[in-house]
């Protein structure tokens, strides 16, 4: 309910603070909030598993965005979009977590194996 309740929080910060961020720093920016968001899409999956680990989770954050920011700024140094390489790898675990937290909350709204079936269905 805290983890919630700040969401909410910072949700409502970021609508009404209007913070411009320049065009250098975008790209930094971007793979930094893609590694946040593929870090907490992990740790809702994680805790649905029950396995999540907090300090494995804020390393993970921390780490990831380090290491996406690093190689945006390395890729800014060489000419070569190695952004792009953080992109692939959070997007490729950002949908793969969400497809299984999807698949996990259908199977709880789903009828038992055992229940009767729906005379409306059979009807169709």
């Amino acid at each position: 309910m805290l983890a919630l309740l700040g969401l909410v929080i910072g949700l409502i910060i970021g609508i009404f603070l209007n913070v411009d961020i320049p065009q250098a720093y975008s790209t930094y920016v971007a793979v930094g909030i893609l590694a946040a968001t593929d870090s907490i899409v992990g740790a809702i999956s994680a805790n649905m598993q029950n396995k999540f680990d907090m300090p494995l989770f804020v390393t993970g954050l921390l780490g990831n965005g380090l290491i996406a920011v690093a190689l945006a700024a390395l890729g800014d140094q060489l000419g070569i979009p190695l952004y792009l390489a953080a992109v692939f790898a959070f997007g490729n675990r950002l949908f793969l977590n969400f497809s299984f937290i999807r698949r996990t909350w259908l199977e709880r709204f789903r009828k038992p194996a055992g229940a009767a079936p729906d005379p409306i269905e059979n009807k169709m």
